[in-house]
């Protein structure tokens, strides 16, 4: 069996793109869809998936408060963001919440493939512009 992965969007088209991609890894599966923060922590606890892709800025919830909630009741959930957002402050909240990844949405996609395979396994992936932050914020349960 593969790398279960919930997507987690407020845009279609970034669900039906990034589910169609990860769809024709051999070694993954998306096992569920969620357009806001509070259907992702629905859907993680009801799903658990191995891995989160998620968004920060979301509807209801935002990215950042599903992943502290989902965080706290599965942390074996690993989390990835996924954003658009470059700021230093988001990463930092992220990885503060769980996160155990941040990457760009004008990241490729095989560097978005290497930090499933990455976080998976059990590693942290920031990349490059975020790795310095991850290095130097606690990361609880990490």
């Amino acid at each position: 069996m593969g790398i279960r992965i919930l997507l987690a969007d407020d845009h279609t088209i970034v669900l039906q793109g990034l589910s169609r991609f990860l769809r024709e890894q051999a070694d993954m599966e998306v096992v569920g869809q969620a357009k806001d923060g509070l259907a992702t922590v629905e859907m993680a606890r009801e799903l658990a998936p191995d891995v989160i892709i998620m968004d920060i800025s979301m509807p209801g919830l935002s990215g950042i408060e599903a992943t502290r909630r989902i965080h706290s009741e599965k942390p074996d959930i690993k989390i990835i963001g996924l954003s658009m957002h470059a700021a230093k402050r988001y990463v930092q909240e992220m990885h503060k919440a769980g996160a155990r990844g941040y990457l760009l949405k004008d990241c490729d996609f095989d560097e978005l493939v290497a930090a499933i395979h990455t976080v998976a396994a059990g590693g942290t992936y920031f990349a490059g512009e975020f790795a310095d932050i991850a290095a130097r914020t606690s990361h609880p349960g990490a």
